[in-house]
């Protein structure tokens, strides 16, 4: 089963911006309480999005510089990239239905 991917500063380069498909990047912290609830949602989505989708974990208190390039001033906050570019952007935790609906036509 396809699994989240945890990214920071070092990796977020090859894992999202480079990646063959497109990537939803879940800005979260761990004392963040919509974060933690949205997070199995997406554990699930990666599951069923295998080869069309990659979800990416990257935690703003651990890496505060891609936090500010990406203008993230509330958490959760989610941004799908195609082909190296930002082209989407959900704010906020929303059942499982809401954020497919999001991500209908990027994947």
């Amino acid at each position: 089963m396809n699994e989240p991917v945890i990214v920071d500063e070092q990796t977020f380069d090859k894992v999202v911006l480079q990646s063959e498909v497109p990537v939803l990047v879940d800005f979260w912290a761990a004392w963040c309480g919509p974060c933690r609830m949205v997070a199995p949602v997406l554990d699930q989505i990666a599951g069923e999005q295998e080869g069309k989708l990659v979800i990416a974990k990257l935690n703003v208190d651990e890496n505060p510089n891609l936090a500010a390039k990406y203008r993230i001033t509330s958490i959760p906050a989610m941004k799908v990239f195609k082909g190296g570019e930002e082209v989407h952007e959900i704010i906020g935790a929303m059942p499982k239905q809401a954020i497919e609906n999001e991500l209908s036509g990027i994947i």
